[in-house]
């Protein structure tokens, strides 16, 4: 299966719901803060409506999990799950580097996703078995081998201190090239992109990861988490080209570091 279908389809709704998100962007916003610290936007939870009655005119018969609610249960063993606004708090601030996630999983199994960056001009699709692409123009990880020569993304890094690894960040990331922090989606795009070649993301939903593993990955990168494993329910997620994948493994994929600190 390509998922030619699924990809349009998502591309689609991903750029209206973006340029129904713009108008809230362009007069600015108030925000509420979540259970989990994390902040909320009416433009939040109007996208997401909108995402979701659109996916459900498309695929009746998928189920739906969003961040902000949506919630149905699959009749067909596919499920949507849909970030409306990934990047709150650059949205609220003015920032560029929020955009609209949609990804599917297939018995459990994220299989296609689209990631819409409407500032930024950017939208990146990916298919199981089918190749990654920004903007129509196929997308590949880097050959960079060389740690002096090499980009790290580590997000999250106001939350240092929660991390059983904390005393060993700065010494890790100097003996990259350079360090970027913009924002966790459009990071892990770099990596895609061949522009970065090692993404850290200490704390992430399944509806931060679902089309970002599968665009990941399709450009030829490793995706896992601090367990090791390939899942998008872990908490967290590490994402690198080939030549990286060793060094990630043996730096955070321990027990201790999967979790928050009490």
């Amino acid at each position: 299966m390509n998922f030619e279908r699924e990809l349009a389809v998502a591309r689609r709704i991903a750029t209206r719901s973006a340029d129904l998100s713009l108008k809230h962007f362009e007069r600015g916003v108030e925000m509420e803060d979540k259970s989990d610290d994390s902040p909320v936007t009416n433009a939040d939870r109007e996208a997401e409506v909108f995402l979701a009655a659109a996916l459900e005119e498309a695929f009746p018969d998928d189920g739906q999990m969003g961040e902000e609610g949506v919630s149905k249960p699959s009749r067909s063993g596919r499920t949507w799950i849909i970030d409306p606004i990934d990047g709150t708090r650059d949205f609220i601030r003015g920032n560029a580097q929020w955009g609209v996630l949609l990804g599917l999983e297939q018995d459990g199994e994220p299989v296609a996703g689209v990631a819409h960056f409407p500032i930024m001009g950017k939208t990146y699709m990916g298919a199981k078995g089918g190749g990654a692409w920004c903007n129509d123009r196929a997308i590949r990880v880097s050959t960079v081998d060389r740690l002096d020569r090499a980009v790290i993304c580590f997000n999250g890094m106001q939350n240092n201190r929660k991390w059983a690894y904390r005393d060993m960040v700065m010494d890790f990331v100097s003996r990259f090239w350079c360090l970027r922090s913009m924002s966790g989606s459009p990071d892990i795009m770099m990596v895609a992109s061949g522009q970065a070649d090692v993404w850290v993301e200490p704390s992430a939903k399944p509806w931060d990861l679902c089309p970002m593993k599968v665009i990941v990955e399709e450009a030829g990168g490793k995706f896992f988490n601090f367990e090791g494993t390939g899942s998008i329910y872990a908490g967290n997620a590490l994402a690198c080209t080939p030549a990286f994948e060793q060094l990630l493994r043996e730096t955070f994929v321990k027990p201790e570091y999967s979790k928050p600190r009490a």
